[in-house]
């Protein structure tokens, strides 16, 4: 809120109009404080957004902190606090915790440290992984239970799916889709509160990657098959299992401890030559990738191998093209057995949306290769941002930023709504801001770049601590982090050493 200016007294006031502007000050002031009260200002960009909120650990004790540091639940709780979305001021606390039975209570507090939804009898946060098999939670809805049957409700308390099922658990790797149980059946359902399929099958599961892939289904025998999104028979329940492996109208099916692949018809299509098949080739017609003797090799349908059981792995990537493991080592290969890159890598990844290729040695330095295996980049990948399309290397003790074309930007090009920016003088740290102007003079021993908060972690004779966005010092170097795997600060709470468990420590 800006100051007002000061003026000069008139001889003269018109009161009607000091009084008018009076009351309009006074509703201005009220209409701002309301508006603060919901909002606060991202000290990084300027702009108004939603507040974040975070897990905090102090003296044994749990709590929750938002996004400028200050404690909005003090650190009280014998056991951790969930907190499902960061920006939702909703928190999950687990109380009367019995080790010996696993029974507890729960309760949701809000940012004011109101208990709400108080109409459940337990309210809990659904666990989940992403793609990496990191523990996550769904950030759109909360299970609910009351006499002893679950449903499903979003962060403004709003019944999303009713109270009417046995059970309601998350589907591993798939967002917002839920397997519910009921009279002992199985279904799915999903966050916008529409039943996919019915509860009617003994157990079910996602087939591909989301809902539009089809769904395994188990029958009261016991045996599996396949129906689509609009629960239409895609394969007949006579199947002792069905993989997650599929393409081309193709299946792979276990009958009498046997692998095979079957059509949509249910017909057989392949049905030796392998022990187990792990990929059907998108890009290669009638083509899978087969295990054989614990060796990963390329046959036809028609059981002709068109690259010998031969490597530890082996996964497509682009059409004809092969990322191989072989004797522990990482390259690739394409569909005649050509090397294209030699096996001499720890690992070798591959993103489909950037449409490039990363590899990493045993010393963790990476190259960055475009799609025709042309090195572009080098340095210690940090990471890979596809929604603001930049690959992020270590160079020489210093931060360079790449787009998908691999032309090099600056930090201020990536995030030009940053107030402070890193920089090394004479083996030094400090920090400028977008114009250049020193703002924290070099005398750190390392630091890191401004995070989403507007905090920078910063080192110091061994130790670390933080500035805030206009680099004042907000934790003096205090804490050793040498064991940590990521160093980021809010305020004067430091990451914690899980960082699945995704929470703040302070001393």
């Amino acid at each position: 809120m800006s100051r007002g200016r000061r003026y000069d007294t008139e001889p003269k006031l018109n009161m009607k109009k000091v009084f008018a502007v009076a009351i309009a000050i006074i509703v201005i002031i009220m209409f701002i404080f309301i508006i603060k009260g919901l909002l606060t200002k991202d000290t990084t960009s300027g702009k108004i957004i939603t507040k974040s909120y975070f897990t905090s650990y102090k003296d044994n004790k749990w709590g929750v902190i938002d996004s400028t540091g200050n404690n909005v639940i003090d650190p009280s709780y014998k056991e951790m606090i969930i907190v499902p979305n960061p920006k939702k001021g909703v928190f999950i606390c687990t109380y009367d915790v019995n080790y010996d039975t696993g029974e507890y209570k729960t309760k949701v507090l809000n940012d004011k440290n109101e208990e709400i939804f108080k109409e459940y009898d337990k309210i809990e946060a659904i666990q989940n992984t992403d793609k990496s098999g990191n523990l996550i939670y769904e950030q759109n809805v909360l299970k609910v239970q009351k006499d002893g049957k679950y449903g499903l409700i979003d962060f403004d308390g709003k019944e999303v799916i009713s109270m009417d099922y046995q059970d309601i658990t998350a589907i591993s790797g798939i967002e917002n889709s839920f397997k519910v149980k009921k009279d002992n059946k199985c279904g799915i359902v999903d966050s916008d509160g529409k039943t996919v399929i019915q509860a009617q099958y003994a157990d079910i599961d996602i087939l591909g990657k989301d809902n539009k892939s089809g769904f395994i289904v188990k029958n009261d025998n016991g045996k599996y098959g396949i129906v689509d999104y609009s629960n239409t028979q895609v394969l007949e329940s006579k199947y002792d299992s069905i993989e997650k492996v599929h393409g081309n109208d193709m299946y792979v099916v276990t009958v009498n401890g046997k692998q095979k692949i079957v059509n949509k018809q249910g017909s057989d299509v392949l049905t030796s030559g392998f022990d187990s098949i792990k990929q059907i080739l998108s890009s290669q017609e009638n083509a899978v990738i087969f295990v054989q003797n614990n060796k990963y090799g390329i046959m036809d349908v028609t059981g002709k191998a068109l690259i010998e059981a031969q490597y530890d792995k082996l996964e497509e990537t682009k059409v004809g093209t092969f990322i191989a493991v072989k004797d522990g080592k990482f390259g690739i290969i394409d569909i005649n057995k050509e090397e294209k890159l030699p096996f001499e890598y720890s690992s070798i990844t591959y993103n489909e949306k950037a449409d490039i290729y990363i590899t990493e040695d045993e010393v963790y330095n990476s190259n960055i290769l475009n799609s025709n295996l042309e090195t572009k980049a080098s340095g210690i990948f940090i990471e890979l941002n596809e929604n603001k399309g930049y690959i992020k290397l270590r160079v020489d003790d210093e931060y360079k930023y790449y787009n998908f074309k691999f032309e090099e930007k600056s930090e201020k090009d990536i995030f030009p709504s940053r107030t402070l920016f890193l920089s090394k003088k004479d083996g030094k740290y400090g920090y400028v801001d977008k114009n250049g102007k020193v703002i924290v003079n070099y005398i750190y021993d390392d630091a890191m770049e401004q995070n989403d908060y507007g905090f920078s972690a910063v080192k110091k004779d061994g130790k670390w601590g933080s500035v805030d966005s206009k680099g004042n010092v907000t934790q003096e170097p205090t804490y050793n982090l040498d064991e940590y795997l990521l160093i980021d600060f809010i305020g004067r709470w430091h990451f914690g050493m899980d960082i699945n468990m995704n929470y703040y420590n302070q001393l």
